[in-house]
């Protein structure tokens, strides 16, 4: 039989039995941090953080000027989630630097474009051209795809999305590539005679992609950006309800009326 002490000891020892079996994604968070970078990502989050506040979930955005501190800072645990790159480059970092970070959601698309200061159409550019592209292995890749496209070079068979200059095969042009930091490439407009520009950078540098561009890449590409969260919090309610948020009706009509066609909800 049962004393007091007894049934008060197997009472106890259930109860912390039944907290411990309670699934940590459970034990949610209401506030979260999110790094983009400056521009078009940062202005849709704002949309996104008004949206997520109306279901409980507090979103504060962390800007960053360049590509490869926000996925160091959400390995490192600064960040709950980030929403600035698209997939290749987040394979290609996953691959080089081992981070445990994951796609949880598609978002926007930017076609990249190509501007000049000096020309008004591609076909312009002058025989030993300097062409800025970026210096990541991603958006480099990118860039000469899109060249090559356009008829400008023809890169080596099987080069694909990590194509570099060393891959280009033929030149007829005899292009001259100056690669530069993604956030540098507007400001290479004075030095170059044509830089390939993210769209989050051209629009940050004041330039609109509709008008300004003097070619611009095929919306339909495999370079849709991303949300990005740790592999261990993919399953957390949080995650859901930012999801539901950037997918939500507010943020797309946002998107539409702000970039008109420049920037494509992917959702």
């Amino acid at each position: 039989m049962f004393n007091k002490r007894t049934l008060l000891q197997s009472s106890l020892a259930l109860t912390v039995a039944a907290a411990l079996s309670v699934p940590a994604f459970a034990q949610d968070k209401s506030s979260i941090k999110i790094g983009v970078t400056g521009g078009p990502h940062a202005q849709i989050m704002e949309q996104v953080k008004k949206v997520a506040e109306k279901r409980g979930l507090a979103i504060q955005i962390v800007e960053f000027g360049d590509y490869v501190q926000p996925n160091a800072a959400l390995a490192a645990g600064d960040l709950d989630a980030n929403s600035y790159q698209h997939r290749p480059y987040l394979d290609a970092q996953v691959k080089d630097r081992g981070y445990k970070i994951s796609w949880v959601a598609d978002t926007v698309n930017f076609p990249i474009g190509i501007y000049s200061k000096k020309i008004k159409k591609l076909d312009e550019l002058p025989q030993g051209a300097r062409l800025g592209i970026p210096n990541d292995p991603t958006n480099g890749g990118r860039v000469l795809l899109l060249l090559q496209s356009l008829g400008l070079i023809k890169l080596k068979d099987g080069a694909g999305l990590k194509a570099t200059p060393l891959d280009v095969t033929s030149n007829p042009k005899k292009l001259r590539f100056v690669e530069l930091d993604a956030a540098q490439l507007p400001r290479s407009l004075d030095d170059v005679d044509a830089s390939a520009i993210n769209t989050n950078f051209a629009i940050s540098a004041g330039l609109n992609p509709k008008t300004d561009s003097i070619a611009m890449e095929s919306a339909q590409n495999p370079y849709v950006n991303i949300l990005v969260v740790r592999e261990a919090d993919k399953g957390r309610p949080w995650v859901g309800k930012l999801i539901e948020a950037y997918h939500s009706e507010e943020v797309k009509k946002f998107i539409d009326s702000q970039f008109k066609g420049s920037v494509l909800p992917a959702f």
